[in-house]
């Protein structure tokens, strides 16, 4: 028998609708131990497909049930490991593609790393595609010195740019053991350390099919692509995975960072650490952390039209809620002429909600806004796919996020300001010009 004889369709399907709209995807555990969840979206021509392996560069640490031990691997191999997936003796994944028409890439973030196609035709043979090269790794001392200095040149490159460094920097200032502080590509000095044997390594460990999710929308159809999973997947092992991301710390590593740069204006990133959330609680609190800071700097805030007339701020100016296993902050970016007065206003501003309340007609018409941008993501195969993914990821359902939305409250965000957005728990890190004279 090959590694993946079992009985094809041996399995149940789980359909999961929207209780409100109609929508509905479907979920599939498949004998091979891969989670699968596919939404056919008919009247669309589009079809976008994501296979996914929760493995990312926070996981450099880690242990299966047949090790003894924890064993640690080099900064940046989870997105080494991810550009030589492309690579084997006798294909190019890209000229496969070419042929179907699909426009293939990958990325790698913090705590997973994907591999998608797009397409407007020919789905199930790029479908095969996706899944044939990601399951068929090829490593060899030659393609490994060769990627090293590619990736090399693109690690220089990443520290030329000062928007990364005033990132990772904010990181380096809140997180004190948590790995998020490290860039996802590494070092020059740690991929120098990578070897053929440990890319294996990391891939057997991670690339099991019991850790990766496939998440496909669009103009499909179920049956078909069901039948190409059972065609197409090895079965695998479950072997316990477990990573070790330390034992973070509630308060920051340091309060501030300033280097100087060949930049013409500042740029700031100032965040507020938060404990780390999971599931439901995570999808809660970020929502309200969204909320919370459209309403103290987003456009329609008094300070964000404040800090635009003084000249604080420009249109560069975001913010974000940043969170995955382990880690969750929020953060306000930009350039400025003077980043600190920028998080002193800032500060004032939260000081002030918290103490004197929320408007709560500007709480309602944010929230209605932000549901209307969710409720428009559905008419996007794209969008949908990445739904699938990230509510995947969380361990909930698209729908549940919906639900979890609608039901948040007005006295939800008042109550959760203040551990949400605390001052003794914020960095801020600065990238000024190098020809700026210190104070």
């Amino acid at each position: 028998m090959s590694s993946n004889d079992h009985q094809y369709g041996a399995y149940e399907r789980q359909y999961i609708t929207d209780k409100h709209g109609g929508n509905g995807y479907v979920y599939v555990k498949h004998p091979s131990g891969l989670d699968i969840y596919l939404w056919q979206m008919n009247g669309f021509t589009t079809t976008d497909a994501l296979f996914t392996a929760k493995y990312g560069s926070i996981n450099n640490r880690f242990k299966t049930s047949n090790d003894e031990d924890f064993i640690q691997v080099p900064e940046g191999i989870a997105h080494f490991l991810e550009h030589k997936l492309f690579e084997n003796e006798d294909r190019d994944v890209f000229e496969l593609y070419a042929k179907t028409g699909a426009m293939g890439n990958a990325y790698t973030s913090f705590d997973h790393t994907a591999y998608l196609f797009s397409c407007t035709e020919n789905y199930a043979e790029s479908l095969r595609i996706l899944l044939s090269f990601v399951q068929d790794p090829y490593f060899t001392e030659e393609t490994v010195d060769k990627e090293q200095g590619i990736i090399g040149q693109e690690i220089k490159m990443c520290e030329d740019n000062p928007d990364r460094q005033s990132f990772y920097d904010l990181l380096k200032c809140l997180y004190v053991v948590h790995p998020v502080k490290t860039d996802i590509a590494g070092t020059v000095e740690s991929i120098a350390k990578i070897t053929p044997e440990l890319l294996y390594q990391c891939y057997n460990t991670f690339y099991n099919l019991n850790n990766m999710v496939l998440t496909i929308a669009g103009n499909i159809d179920i049956d078909e692509v069901l039948k190409i999973c059972d065609e197409e997947l090895v079965r695998a092992e479950d072997i316990d995975l477990l990573s070790d991301l330390g034992s973070e710390p509630d308060e920051v590593a340091q309060k501030e960072i300033v280097r100087k740069f060949p930049v013409g204006q500042s740029i700031f990133n100032i965040g507020y650490k938060c404990k780390p959330y999971s599931g439901r609680e995570c999808v809660r609190m970020s929502y309200e952390s969204s909320i919370l800071m459209e309403l103290a700097a987003g456009p329609t805030s008094k300070l964000y039209n404040k800090l635009t007339e003084e000249g604080l701020i420009n249109s560069s100016f975001s913010y974000e809620c940043f969170y995955g296993n382990g880690f969750f902050c929020n953060i306000f970016s930009g350039e400025s002429s003077d980043p600190l007065a920028v998080q002193k206003r800032i500060n004032e501003e939260i000081d002030r909600i918290i103490s004197q309340g929320i408007d709560r007609e500007r709480f309602e018409i944010a929230k209605k806004a932000k549901y209307g941008s969710m409720i428009r993501g559905f008419d996007k195969v794209d969008m949908c796919a990445e739904m699938l993914l990230s509510s995947a990821l969380m361990g909930v359902s698209v729908f549940d996020s919906i639900d979890i939305f609608t039901q948040m409250t007005f006295e939800d965000i008042v109550r959760d300001m203040p551990k949400l957005f605390d001052k003794e728990r914020s960095a801020i890190a600065v990238v000024e010009p190098a020809d700026k004279q210190n104070k």
